[in-house]
């Protein structure tokens, strides 16, 4: 068990070294660009709808503290 787990640990270790080194990351990097960018057009509505409807709540909010504001509920 012991053994096992020496020998895990050293492989464990091997793969964080290579990943470590500067010329993986960039490769990696390369690899997963095209990747992301897909990702991002794809949710590019998404990400546009949350900020339209945060921006409507937004001005909702405001629209109501002010109307508060102006009929002196706040005291």
């Amino acid at each position: 068990m012991l053994k096992s787990n020496q020998i895990k640990n050293k492989a464990i270790d091997y793969c964080l070294d290579i990943i470590k080194r500067e010329d993986v990351k960039q490769e990696l990097k390369q690899l997963f660009k095209p990747i992301i960018q897909l990702i991002l057009q794809e949710i590019y509505p998404y990400i546009y709808l949350s900020v339209l409807f945060l921006l409507i709540s937004f001005f909702l909010v405001l629209g109501i503290f002010i109307l508060l504001l102006r009929n002196n509920y706040i005291s």
